[in-house]
């Protein structure tokens, strides 16, 4: 991990990236040579590698950011490191390093909204509320110029008899809905990625680093011909993992399908403190607040969140898988060669030193807390009011 996203990238200030947990290493009671990548390290998530006997878990979210006094059973993350400590198994953060890094989260965000789906590009439209229309009940046309009292004019207990008991409304709501934790890549979905022309930019530098050129936090994608805002969604939502729906926050008066797109400022995670002040007509994030939303699109912008982690969460598929598994298989075939030339080596070492696999797999239990709820039926119970 710190040959692909050295610690040196991430922001310092105020990330803890690195080696959180080094766990003793036993041979006798190896665990496997298996790296289970996630987002966040829950009790979920620590249950599948303890389930998995993996070695290593690989946390993009730090589960220790500040000075712990002390590690106890009664804390449920605590909880999760100390079982982990038990079983043998050690835990790595990258976060913010992976932000930065060439080719990492921030770049595989701008080339999903630079990605291209098969011409033409599907057109997206925003459902037109239907205007309801103003009924005259029948009792009130037939006794129009009778003299006759209207149900509105009688006298309560008259109107009481006349009311008809309130249907029920019967709403059926699907379970909450996830994006997929399929790779995003050519044999998986028809989004060709990076393909539309266009400059990219570093919005935040860092700088010092050799063999990291061109690092940074966030990125400005500006394309050579403005895009429909409607094509971005739909490049989005394949190159997530298909969610059943995501935020857009546009300006008052304008509709989604009228609005053309020529940048697009890019940040995982919580993207205010990278995308604050960029001059781009789509903030593209995990998340924004409420004002920070509010804010952008007084200013005429255009705002799309995924939810925190659905902004991070398809890289490991996608790309950190790919790269570590080739990484350590490099890694490990120099280790296991240096050790089989040491002399007095254990029945356990050489037995260990023999194993010339290695794995790195997503974890299936990680997502984010918050799913998407939907509507998928609505029956009204009883006789319609008129």
């Amino acid at each position: 991990m710190r040959k692909l996203y050295p610690e040196a990238l991430a922001d310092q200030s105020w990330d803890n990236t690195g080696l959180l947990l080094e766990a003793p290493f036993d041979p006798i009671r190896r665990q496997m040579n298996s790296v289970l990548l996630t987002i966040d390290l829950t009790k979920a998530v620590a249950d599948e590698a303890i389930e998995r006997k993996d070695c290593v878990v690989v946390a993009y979210h730090p589960i220790i950011f500040k000075g712990l006094k002390s590690l106890t059973l009664s804390d449920y993350q605590q909880q999760s490191l100390l079982r982990l400590a038990l079983e043998g198994i050690s835990v790595y953060s990258p976060h913010t390093a992976v932000d930065a890094a060439p080719g990492g989260l921030a770049d595989w965000l701008a080339d999903i909204v630079t990605g291209h789906l098969p011409n033409p590009e599907p057109s997206t439209h925003t459902v037109q509320q239907a205007t309801a229309k103003k009924t005259i009940p029948k009792e009130a046309k037939a006794n129009e110029g009778s003299g006759t009292q209207t149900p509105s004019e009688q006298p309560a207990e008259e109107k009481k008899k006349l009311q008809r008991p309130r249907p029920k409304m019967q709403r059926t709501y699907s379970k909450p809905t996830y994006p997929s934790h399929q790779p995003v890549d050519a044999s998986k979905t028809d989004l060709e990625a990076c393909s539309v022309d266009h400059t990219r930019s570093v919005i935040s530098p860092v700088t010092g680093i050799e063999g990291f050129e061109g690092a940074g936090m966030g990125r400005l994608v500006t394309f050579n011909e403005p895009q429909p805002l409607t094509h971005l969604v739909e490049r989005i939502a394949h190159g997530v993992g298909s969610p059943k729906g995501f935020p857009l926050a546009i300006p008052q008066g304008k509709q989604v399908e009228d609005i053309q797109i020529r940048s697009v400022g890019v940040s995982a995670g919580s993207g205010h403190s990278v995308l604050k002040g960029v001059d781009a007509d789509l903030l593209f994030t995990g998340e924004l607040s409420h004002h920070e939303a509010l804010a952008a699109t007084e200013k005429g912008q255009c705002v799309i969140t995924l939810f925190h982690s659905n902004s991070e969460r398809g890289f490991l598929s996608s790309v950190l898988k790919h790269k570590l598994t080739a990484t350590l298989k490099e890694e490990w075939e120099r280790v296991r060669k240096e050790e089989a030339e040491r002399e007095q080596l254990t029945d356990e070492w050489e037995d260990a030193i023999k194993d010339e696999d290695v794995l790195v797999e997503c974890s299936a239990q990680d997502r984010d807390p918050y799913g998407v709820v939907i509507l998928e039926s609505s029956k009204q119970e009883g006789k319609p009011m008129r």
